[in-house]
């Protein structure tokens, strides 16, 4: 099977370590997606959002001369994301007060706990460094 960066590929989980997954995709090549390509979010644990043998979609973001293959699952969700851009921002106009300030309190609180987690992360390891 011939990769090209930016094609998408379906594969099987195959492996999952600290730093990401490793994909089985067709043709028998094996692809790891870092575990910065795993989602939009903060991930400490590849595991809370892959699964062994779970079928996943991505995105070839890299093909290395030395037949390295480097996936992508943020890249592939973000792209319909960069599609709709102005057409989302046009739909947040159309929204009452009452319903921008609910978006807001909710993306606020979601930073408050990404915030908390990160702190008590740090608390745990003893770096003080970032009070």
């Amino acid at each position: 099977m011939s990769l090209s960066v930016g094609s998408i590929v379906e594969g099987v989980v195959t492996g999952i370590t600290k730093f990401g997954a490793f994909v089985e995709l067709p043709g028998g090549v094996t692809g790891l997606i870092h575990i910065s390509e795993v989602a939009d979010t903060y991930v400490k644990d590849v595991s809370d959002y892959l699964k062994m043998q779970q079928q996943v979609k991505a995105k070839v973001i890299k093909v290395g001369e030395d037949g390295k293959i480097a996936l992508s699952i943020k890249q592939l969700n973000n792209d319909g994301k960069k599609n709709e851009g102005a057409r989302s921002k046009r739909r947040n106009n159309n929204m009452s007060f009452e319903d921008k300030l609910a978006k807001f309190l909710k993306e606020s609180d979601e930073r408050q706990q990404a915030l908390r987690r990160n702190q008590d992360y740090r608390r745990r390891r003893g770096d003080r460094r970032a009070y």
